[in-house]
């Protein structure tokens, strides 16, 4: 099998269980706070982090010279969770899925007051067209218009924050420490809330909880083999089957079935991250200087 091919299973793994773990969310959230579901989560994920950090570079991997930046991160990271997994509870999955496919348009946008970075025209362009299409999942100002849309919205936002000090400190941090303490930090702000959010889990939710912590790992571990083993502007489009899979559980478990102008942002918002992505590739390739003779 070759190194491309691995990179696309993995990455195609790694959405799968990500579309896994929004489907149980989206159950759980029916009776849970999403703090509770976020403590949960998080102390599952927590320890299988820390393994898979021992037999990758050993435990010295989670050491920091930056702890201020790992809280500033990870509170980031609490924000995204509160506002997706709320989302889940208040939208259809494939809805929440195609508005959450905002991120990386609101990284290409707040990079440049953030990093300093310049947007050339034709990003600029791909990203207006990305961002038609939110206008047109979330339909503002309509009748079929949704609070909880701008909740998933925050959440893309909150995201793209997080990306964003990823990108801004990850060549000076450790990987394996950057996962881990944006798993620590929203682990301790969901604990500090329980007293006023538990609700006592049914003996069927318990192991929910923990195959959700599961699949938060796995989903992080398949999208990061995926770009070990494939260039990222092959594997990256790969992320997209999200929302086949979003409107298949929706369907199948909670009988949603999506209009068509889900379909059709949807389908912008797609368009625009693969043009941008195609766009970086090119440039990226352009700016290569040839090897000499």
């Amino acid at each position: 099998m070759s190194s491309s091919l691995k990179g696309i299973l993995f990455m195609c793994g790694g959405v799968l269980c990500l579309a896994l773990g929004d489907a149980l969310t989206k159950w759980l959230g029916e009776t849970h706070s999403p703090l509770q579901i976020i403590f949960f989560r998080t102390l599952v994920s927590l320890p299988l982090i820390a393994l898979i950090a021992r037999y990758n570079g050993g435990l010295r991997t989670l050491a920091t010279r930056r702890p201020g930046v790992h809280l500033l991160r990870g509170l980031i990271f609490a924000a995204t969770m509160i506002c997706f997994m709320w989302g889940l509870t208040l939208l259809p999955l494939a809805e929440t899925t195609a508005i959450a496919f905002a991120a990386p348009l609101f990284v290409t946008l707040l990079s440049v007051p953030l990093l300093g970075e310049r947007v050339d025209r034709p990003t600029l362009m791909a990203t207006a067209l990305g961002f038609l299409g939110v206008l047109v999942v979330v339909r503002p100002g309509g009748e079929s218009f949704q609070p909880g849309a701008l909740v998933v919205v925050a959440a893309a936002v909150f995201y793209a924050l997080t990306m964003i000090t990823a990108r801004r400190y990850g060549a000076r941090e450790h990987l394996w420490a950057m996962v881990f303490y944006t798993t620590l930090v929203p682990l301790l702000v969901s604990a500090v809330t329980l007293p006023w959010v538990w609700q006592t889990p049914a003996p069927w939710h318990w192991p929910a909880f923990v195959v959700a912590g599961f699949l938060g790992v796995g989903a992080m571990t398949g999208l990061t083999l995926a770009f070990r083993y494939a260039p990222a502007a092959l594997a990256a489009p790969f992320d997209y089957t999200a929302l086949l899979w979003a409107v298949l559980l929706g369907w199948w478990f909670w009988d949603e079935v999506p209009d068509l102008w889900v379909f059709v942002g949807g389908t912008l918002i797609i368009v625009s991250g693969l043009a941008i992505a195609y766009h970086e590739r090119r440039t990226s390739l352009n700016r290569r200087p040839a090897s000499g003779a």
